[in-house]
């Protein structure tokens, strides 16, 4: 079985896209007047991005605590290279610089209060 999507609700859809397609290997399908768009990984993964508009609600949405998603990168080069080209956005708030995190090497960052997780697959065999 695969995961076919998940939901992120935010509060600027603009913004979420640009972040997913800029930084992370997104691709956008459809981007619904900016209220709810579609995007794919190249691993055949949806990720449908929900404008908090669509809930008629005007705020940030809040996630639970220690929610979060993550990407997986080959070695820990990879994760310095998305860090540094991130720190360049505005609007993203960083926990620190890329380090030894539990068995793996990686960073967390805030889009809005949705934390994400970049972070070497501590799981391969081929990990630097």
């Amino acid at each position: 079985m695969n995961l076919n999507h998940i939901n992120l609700i935010v509060k600027d859809v603009d913004k979420a896209v640009n972040l997913f397609a800029q930084h992370l290997g997104f691709h956008l399908i459809v981007n619904r007047n900016s209220k709810m768009a579609v995007m794919e990984s190249n691993h055949n993964f949806a990720l449908v991005i929900w404008g908090q508009v669509l809930n008629h609600k005007e705020n940030t949405p809040e996630y639970p605590e220690n929610f979060h998603i993550g990407f997986y990168q080959q070695n820990e080069e990879a994760v310095w290279e998305i860090y540094e080209k991130l720190k360049t956005e505005a609007d993203l708030k960083f926990e620190s610089e890329p380090k030894n995190i539990r068995n793996t090497f990686g960073f967390y960052f805030f889009f809005e209060n949705m934390m994400i997780e970049i972070s070497v697959d501590p799981f391969k065999d081929d990990v630097a």
